[in-house]
């Protein structure tokens, strides 16, 4: 590790531990308990940037824990990536750190508030900075329309987009509530963003 690196990962660190300890969220009266949640290496070069931890993520202590993390891990082997590539190898981020709690109609989590988002807005843009990965993967549609704007999954899954020489891959939250992948020309788009996604796994050597 050069002196960057070890710079890099000290910032981290700090940042971290910042984010750990941030009860924004609790003191505004948007949750009722803060539980943030960190969970990434500083050396990864695949970021993945989801809507917000469940509440099983938060209770394991570890960023996609549930069922969606599953199946996340296997369109990473369909690229190319090896198994447990996902907890071991990426940075697993979020819009907002802590658990929103369930959605009021009962059909998953809580989408977090504009206000939830603003609030945590800046860890998220340190880390994007102090890490500058070589791939964001943004899953769900949250996340990507915070980086690419309001858009259908139809227009934009098997797109990509350039930031600061970061390459921002669109793909649709892995969830089973979701009926959205259930049809199979979603399938196939699904497939055309995992194509590019093994591409640059190629390129870049990101399972190396």
């Amino acid at each position: 590790m050069n002196t960057d690196e070890r710079e890099r990962a000290a910032a981290l660190t700090i940042l971290q531990k910042r984010i750990l300890t941030c009860h924004l969220c609790q003191e505004q009266g948007y949750i009722p308990l803060a539980r943030p949640l960190v969970d990434g290496r500083p050396d990864a070069r695949v970021m993945i940037i989801g809507q917000a931890p469940g509440h099983r993520s938060v209770t394991q202590g570890r960023s996609f824990s549930g069922p969606g993390g599953s199946i996340l891990q296997k369109w990473l082997e369909r690229a190319g990536f090896p198994p447990g590539y996902l907890h071991a190898r990426t940075y697993l981020s979020s819009l907002t750190r802590c658990d929103p709690g369930r959605n009021p109609k009962g059909d998953g989590d809580r989408r977090p508030s504009p206000a939830e988002l603003a609030l945590c807005r800046p860890y998220l843009d340190a880390e994007l900075r102090l890490l500058h990965p070589q791939v964001v993967l943004l899953v769900g549609s949250m996340a990507i329309e915070t980086f690419c704007g309001k858009t259908r999954l139809e227009t934009i899954i098997g797109t990509y987009r350039v930031h600061d020489n970061m390459l921002f891959l669109p793909l649709p939250h892995p969830s089973g509530v979701s009926r959205w992948l259930l049809a199979p020309e979603h399938q196939i788009l699904l497939q055309h963003a995992l194509q590019l996604l093994s591409t640059w796994r190629e390129i870049y050597q990101l399972a190396v």
